[in-house]
């Protein structure tokens, strides 16, 4: 069973329309939505929540429809937006209790364990967190009900790289087990690509590819030559060049590219402004 199943999503806006979305996040993986301000990332995962009313197409979650099955969807799924909605005169400790008594599957021993594991101060009202801190019992309360789906929007956003790491770690632990999966946006390409199998690049409102990411990296390089050089490629090879006074920068398909030309490996990051600037 795919974790999520998403066919021919459309959401409109006033000047912004998510058109016509499909993905597929199979069980057991860890899917990075990338894109930059505006480009319909927290749509999606609102839609996907039902907070948003799509205008046509479906939504499956666990094997179930997201609106027909929303009462059991909310127990397995966890979620952290990038506001984690806690009320301000809360401690963790008072949220721990709350929450024993929203999710049938809550459990205070793994909401301690991730309080100790992410430092979080226990009885320290919520609205004297910084930032980072917020993120983290987001995080905290999201692994602690025995969720199979893990939503985040931003939830690596706020926290410093070594905290940052340590809760990539965590998520990476999550999906251990086949029947746990997540989907991720973050604005930190790096994370993504350090902890996703799969990568969904959406440019305002399209969906641009999704992909493997491995396959995507052996795929694509990067190329840096001369201009002459660079005219004796097969014209299928480029996929995106740019000119400068030293010569010319290039993504290229690697089985394109004619034997003995030095073809650097390419990030995830320098993917996606390539292939955005390609749609422009």
């Amino acid at each position: 069973m795919n974790a999520l199943e998403i066919k021919n999503l459309t959401k409109s806006f006033s000047g912004f329309c998510l058109d016509n979305l499909n993905l597929t996040l199979p069980s057991g993986c860890i899917m990075g939505l990338i894109g930059e301000n505006g480009a319909g990332k927290s749509t999606t995962i609102k839609l996907i929540l039902d907070l948003l009313h799509k205008d046509s197409g479906t939504i499956t979650v666990l094997g179930q429809d997201n609106q027909t099955g929303a009462s059991l969807i909310k127990e397995e799924i966890g979620v952290v937006m990038d506001e984690v909605g806690v009320p301000d005169c809360l401690t963790a400790s008072q949220v721990g209790k709350v929450m024993r008594h929203t999710y049938r599957n809550w459990n205070d021993e793994i909401y301690a364990e991730y309080l100790e594991k992410l430092s979080i101060p226990a009885d320290k009202a919520f609205k004297d967190y910084s930032r980072g801190m917020k993120m983290k019992l987001g995080i905290a309360i999201a692994l602690s009900h025995e969720a199979k789906l893990l939503l985040l929007d931003e939830a690596t956003s706020g926290l410093d790289p070594v905290v940052r790491d340590e809760v990539v770690s965590i998520f990476s632990e999550f999906t251990r087990d086949e029947n746990h999966s997540i989907l991720i946006s973050s604005h930190i390409v790096s994370d993504l690509e350090k902890l996703c199998d799969y990568i969904v690049f959406l440019h305002k409102g399209k969906l641009l590819l999704c992909e493997e990411k491995d396959f995507l990296l052996s795929q694509y390089g990067i190329i840096h030559c001369t201009r002459q050089q660079i005219q004796e490629l097969p014209p299928e090879a480029i996929k995106y060049k740019k000119e400068n006074a030293y010569g010319v920068e290039a993504m290229v398909l690697r089985e394109a590219v004619p034997a003995g030309i030095n073809i650097s490996p390419v990030t995830i990051e320098e993917l996606f402004v390539f292939m955005v600037k390609e749609a422009k």
